[in-house]
Parts: C-alpha cells; sequence; structure tokens
C-alpha cells in the first residue's frame, strides 16, 4: 500500500516543526516555502526573537529531540524585561528566570530545517491556488512550478493563507494598529549610551497609545517594533511612507504630537538612530518595514473537511504577545500525534484519511478552544499597554501580579 500524500504549505516553525516530527516517525512529506531558500549570510542577520514557552514551544522542541541544539543558540537576547515611561524612565525590570528562553527567528528556522530531508523542502514555491478533487484529494497550483495533488494538506501559511480558503471565506481583520520595524547593528560599541538604555534583553517604552519595543539580537542589535495606534488602515500610503526608506520615517514619526514626537529625548534619540541606521533584514529593497496588524475572529470555526487543516497564524492569527510561535509549534506537535496514529492504523484500516478524519475534527475543536483563550488574553494584555495615555504605570501593575518576585521596582540613574 502506497504511503499517503501529505503535504505541508509554508515552511515557517508550525510547518517545519510539523516536518521534523512526521520525518522522525518515519511519514513522508513535502514542504512548500515560498521564500527562496536562505543562505548563511541571509540566517546570520538579525530576524527578531521568539520567547518558547513551556507547555508549547519548548515541548515541541523537546519532540523533535532538540534540546541540546536549542540551548546554545539562545544567548543572543536574555529574558530581561525592562517596562519604561514615555520619558523612558524605566518602571520595572523582571527576568523571566530562565523559563522562557529567546532565540532568534533565523536560528530557529535553521535549527528546524537541518533536520528535514533536503528533499522534502521545496523553496520558492508560491501556492497560487488549492481546490478539491472529485476523488475527494487537494490539487495544489504552484503556477510554473507545477500542479500536484495529495491527500492530506496542512496549511500553515500564514494570515492570508490560501490553504484556509477550501475551509472558510473569513478573512483577517485589521486591528487599527500598524508596527514600524527597524534594526541597528553592533549596538554596544557604536552607540553605548543606547546599549545602556534598552538593556540586553526587551525594552517597552509606553505612553499615548503607542509604544517603542526594543529586543537585542544577533550581531549585538537592537531590534526596534514601534507600535502605533492608527485608525488609518493605508497610513502607510497616506503619510507618503510606502516604499521609502526608513530615515524618511523619522519626520513623520517624531515630528506628530499625535504619534511619537511627545516621547522623551532618549527615546527619540533611539528611534532616530535606528531609523538611519536601519539594516534591511527582511526586505532587499530597502524600504521601510511597516505594516497594519490583523487577527482573525476569536472562536470562528470552520466544518471540519477531510483531508485539509490549519496550524498557526492560518487558524488563528491574533496580535503578537509571545504566543503565536509558541502556538504555532504546539499546533504542529499535537497535529502530528493525530497524523502518526492514522499513519500508523492504515494497515489495519486500509483508508488513512478516515482514520485520520475524526482525529483531525478532534484536534481542530481542541486547537480553536485554545486559540480563544490565547487570544483573549492577548487583548487583555494590549488593551492594558495601549488603552490610555499613560498606560506605563497599569501595565507595570499587572505585569507584577504576574511575575510577583521577579519584578524590581525600576530605577532612574
Amino acid at each position: 500500500m502506497p504511503p499517503p500524500r501529505i503535504a505541508i504549505v509554508g515552511g515557517g516553525p508550525a510547518g517545519l516543526t510539523l516536518g521534523v516530527l512526521l520525518h522522525r516517525q518515519n511519514i513522508p512529506f513535502t514542504i512548500f516555502e515560498l521564500r527562496k531558500q536562505p543562505t548563511e549570510a541571509d540566517l546570520a542577520r538579525p530576524s527578531g526573537m521568539l520567547d518558547l514557552h513551556p507547555g508549547s514551544g519548548l515541548d515541541a522542541i523537546e519532540a523533535c529531540g532538540l534540546t541540546a541544539e536549542f540551548g546554545p543558540l539562545t544567548g543572543e537576547c536574555s529574558q530581561q524585561f525592562l517596562i519604561a515611561n514615555r520619558a523612558g524612565e524605566v518602571l520595572m525590570a523582571a527576568d523571566g528566570g530562565g523559563k522562557r528562553p529567546e532565540i532568534s527567528r533565523n536560528n530557529l528556522s535553521k535549527l528546524l530545517s537541518t533536520h528535514v530531508p533536503p528533499e522534502s523542502i521545496r523553496w520558492g514555491h508560491r501556492l497560487a491556488a488549492a481546490s478539491k478533487t472529485a476523488a475527494g484529494t487537494t490539487a495544489l497550483d504552484f503556477g510554473d512550478n507545477g500542479s500536484h495533488t495529495f491527500d492530506l494538506v496542512v496549511g500553515a501559511d500564514g494570515a492570508w493563507s490560501r490553504v484556509r480558503a477550501l475551509l472558510s471565506d473569513t478573512r483577517p481583520h485589521f486591528t487599527g494598529m500598524h508596527c514600524v520595524t527597524v534594526t541597528v547593528t553592533h549596538l554596544t560599541s557604536r552607540f553605548p549610551h543606547l546599549a545602556a538604555l534598552v538593556g540586553s534583553g526587551s525594552y517597552c517604552v509606553l505612553g499615548r497609545r503607542h509604544a517603542v519595543v526594543s529586543q537585542r539580537g544577533p550581531l549585538d542589535s537592537a531590534r526596534l517594533y514601534l507600535w502605533l495606534t492608527v485608525a488609518d488602515e493605508a497610513f502607510a500610503a497616506t503619510r507618503g511612507l510606502a516604499g521609502k526608506p526608513a530615515r524618511a520615517a523619522k519626520q513623520v514619526l517624531l515630528g506628530d504630537e499625535d504619534l511619537l514626537a511627545t516621547f522623551g529625548p532618549r527615546v527619540r534619540d533611539l528611534v532616530t538612530t535606528a531609523c538611519d541606521e536601519d539594516v534591511a533584514t527582511d526586505r532587499t529593497d530597502g524600504t521601510l518595514d511597516i505594516r497594519p496588524f490583523y487577527t482573525l475572529p476569536y472562536g470562528w470555526s470552520w466544518p471540519s473537511q477531510p483531508g485539509v487543516t490549519l496550524v498557526g497564524d492560518a487558524a488563528h492569527l491574533m496580535l503578537p504577545n509571545g504566543e503565536g510561535v509558541n502556538q504555532a509549534m504546539l499546533d504542529a506537535l499535537l497535529l502530528s500525534k493525530a497524523v502518526a496514529e492514522a499513519y500508523r492504523a492504515r494497515g489495519e484500516t486500509g483508508d488513512f484519511i478516515t482514520t485520520l478524519s475524526p482525529l483531525l475534527q478532534s484536534f481542530e475543536k481542541d486547537m480553536l478552544a485554545r486559540a480563544v483563550k490565547e487570544g483573549e488574553e492577548t487583548d487583555q494584555r494590549i488593551g492594558l499597554m495601549f488603552g490610555s495615555d499613560d498606560a506605563a504605570c497599569d501595565f507595570v501593575a499587572a505585569m507584577k501580579g504576574m511575575v510577583g518576585g521577579d519584578a524590581k521596582e525600576g530605577t532612574e540613574e
């Protein structure tokens, strides 16, 4: 009996984790990723940090057999978390206590992809369309790269998933928030005063319903995420920032009192420097990385269909809160168990999909219920961070309740 044909659309953390877990159980699959295969130089660039949690991301790493290799990759950003007011004054310093180690997105991608057989990943494959066939299988059309038919298709293809269209017409909706991302490298040697300001981990400045968030990373970098509460979904185009270099954002961001103009001088210096020195880590054209945030409705679901399912952002897109990658990797872990059970049983039943279908239905129900809980907690936290013009104190009070003795009052030197 030939093995079932399994496709994973998307080579992010969810898709790669699922691939590693299936490979460990000798279950054949193919991952289709729209990006070209990254070079070593690509993977060495700053890429944003991800903190993995017990009970989700770290459990998936352990199930992949990668705990020993994972540890040495987590030293580029400490678990220090500084919360500051609009003036840049630190109100609270917390330490994760080693429970939620930080790894760069590129290092995580490299770690996982090196444990997937090279022939099982098709790089540079953009999914144009997905459709069900008369035989009940799923056809994937990759344009010039051809069409292929599969028994099981897993949509790990992110916010604007094309696989999701097979299951529902639900689409992400705009949240009223945007994020500008800029990166400066070799911070300690070039800008020691800013290195002292942001610390060795994460630094979060809150005020006027906006945030300036810094995370340390590879190449002694600081990657800034400028969260802006702006109702205009086309903000980048409206303010003339679309397609412009990062330095062009300074006047808009720092010259407008409704944005970051009233933040303290050290915070403005941090933003100015990052815009001037921005390293185009994710873009080859050197343009400003500015994008609106979207989410999927909490509690949405789809009628379970044989041979098609979703994981990660394709299933439960939410605002960034440290949970997205963890929930995605947990999705992959739990789905791999369902697939493995059906794969082992196919010799007895003779039908992989018939055995898998109730397991998929149970997996999807549990995943979406978990996503509602995480989404509601994310909204609560985001509400504290952006719910008032002076939210830093409210957020500090909430964080102290969460981290208890690990939290210390900030001191201004």
